[in-house]
């Protein structure tokens, strides 16, 4: 998932309003999204910060972006 730094903005965005995540959960995603490479909504699934209706929502959100 390559996001540019206003995508990226509208994303921290989405998962902070409608998911209603912290801004401390996201940053140990991007953390480490950056690190292993990953793609960050698999990480915050992975790390059970969102559930599975969540990472659909998160899927449904990026597809709408584009």
């Amino acid at each position: 998932m390559m996001l540019t730094p206003h995508s990226d903005t509208k994303f921290i965005n989405f998962l902070q309003k409608e998911l209603l995540l912290s801004s401390c959960d996201i940053a140990v995603a991007v953390r480490k999204s950056r690190l292993n490479k990953g793609p960050l909504p698999m990480l915050l699934w992975q790390y059970g910060l969102v559930d599975i209706e969540q990472l659909e929502k998160i899927f449904d959100w990026l597809d709408a972006q584009c």
